[in-house]
């Protein structure tokens, strides 16, 4: 036996092993109460079409699904997606898109729009995609945070009772901008 040990045994200190596994055992409690590995991501939303309404709700809600902190700031006719009423009547825009199947000078008739939407709606329920309503609310029962940007509620005239329950409005750039900085991913759709 080694004088550390014999010593240790006639005083009834503990070991080097033992103090080494307190010391791991108290640095994996330190760095469990300090340390935060959520990683956090933040998508600013600014169109209100029903082809731009899916991508930042579909990222936002996967990216909760993998355990991130998002939140989602809507600016401009990206409100258009939080608010209620307006987001069920959402409009697919034909001119300018190259991916539409006729071309611009046809897309430009009227009611093609309409038609355009009227397409794009059946083939979300034929493929039994979720709405943007079932999106919103999966979203935020994962704890997904939807801001309203205040400037554009304040220039288009909303109230803030239009919007989805759970919404957070009143939301300014720079708490838009200071979340954007703390975040490991940031998305501008």
């Amino acid at each position: 036996m080694s004088a550390d040990t014999s010593d240790d045994a006639d005083t009834g200190a503990p070991s080097r092993a033992e103090l080494a596994a307190r010391v791991e055992e108290l640095e994996a409690s330190l760095a469990e109460a300090t340390g935060d590995d959520t990683k956090k991501m933040s998508i600013v939303a600014t169109k209100g079409t029903l082809d731009m309404a899916y991508p930042p709700l579909i990222l936002a809600s996967t990216a909760a699904a993998f355990g991130y902190d998002v939140t989602v700031f809507h600016t401009f006719w990206g409100l258009e997606i939080l608010h209620e009423e307006r987001s069920t009547e959402l409009k697919l825009s034909s001119v300018g898109n190259p991916n539409m199947p006729v071309p611009n000078a046809i897309a430009a008739l009227p009611g093609m729009d309409r038609m355009t939407t009227r397409m794009m709606e059946n083939k979300i329920e034929a493929n039994d995609t979720a709405t943007i309503e079932e999106l919103i609310d999966t979203s935020l029962e994962m704890g997904v945070e939807f801001q309203a940007c205040q400037m554009t509620m304040d220039l288009m005239g909303y109230d803030e009772a239009e919007f989805y329950d759970g919404v957070t409005v009143g939301v300014g750039a720079a708490t838009a901008i200071q979340d954007m900085a703390e975040s490991d991913i940031q998305l501008l759709i």
